[in-house]
């Protein structure tokens, strides 16, 4: 491999990291979805540019259903159910934004140390983008943390998929079977949130975690 295809993956991969960092950032829901599309656009291009490097055709399937589904469906079905739920745009969060990018910053910290440390022997470009995900993973459940909007924890858990996408595709791909499996068992769970989350609004009119705990709380 050329130092250039090298540099490239390695760019993108990192790209994916930045930007779930700008996603703990975002505070208004609109600003979350659109960056998650970003994301989104950014896993297919990672993942293109690893079909191109490894000869793998098949890695432009799974490339084309991330632009297709994450970077466009998914992300215009969660402005329009936000615009037909009327909730509310600002991000609740557990704790601020500071402490939250701080201990993101930690954790892909630890992602890298950890990582490369255990996969010293493997390809380099396999080492890079294996670190890189799990970051993205480790961003996404701190994401699914520290969000107290049911909308948040979608986008959260989605930029987990994100990152086991790139460990996969990093990681000389997955068989074309597997990649087809994980992306409609995406979409099929992304609908049954959907549905969800129409339940819940017309049942507590409000997708606020923390509410739905208290009421909970009260209940009992």
């Amino acid at each position: 491999m050329s130092d250039l295809s090298f540099d490239i993956a390695h760019l993108l991969a990192g790209g994916l990291v930045l930007i779930s960092l700008l996603m703990l950032y975002q505070d208004r829901l609109t600003a979350l979805i659109n960056v998650f599309a970003a994301q989104a656009v950014t896993l297919s291009l990672s993942v293109a540019w690893q079909a191109y490097v490894q000869q793998a055709p098949h890695l432009y399937v799974t490339a084309v259903i991330a632009l297709a589904f994450k970077a466009l469906a998914i992300p215009v079905a969660l402005h329009r159910i936000i615009k037909r739920l009327g909730i509310h745009r600002e991000i609740d969060q557990v704790v601020g934004v500071g402490p939250t990018m701080l201990a993101g910053i930690g954790l892909v910290a630890l992602a890298l140390v950890v990582m490369l440390g255990v996969t010293s022997e493997a390809d380099r470009l396999a080492r890079e983008d294996l670190a890189f995900a799990l970051s993205v993973v480790l961003l996404g459940l701190l994401m699914m943390i520290t969000r107290r909007n049911a909308v948040g924890l979608v986008v959260g858990f989605m930029s987990l998929e994100n990152g086991l996408v790139l460990a996969a595709a990093g990681a000389k791909g997955m068989p074309l079977v597997v990649e087809i499996s994980v992306a409609f068992s995406v979409l099929v769970a992304f609908i049954v949130i959907g549905v969800f989350l129409f339940r819940i609004r017309e049942r507590f009119e409000t997708v606020d975690v923390a509410a739905l705990d208290r009421f909970r709380g009260g209940q009992g």
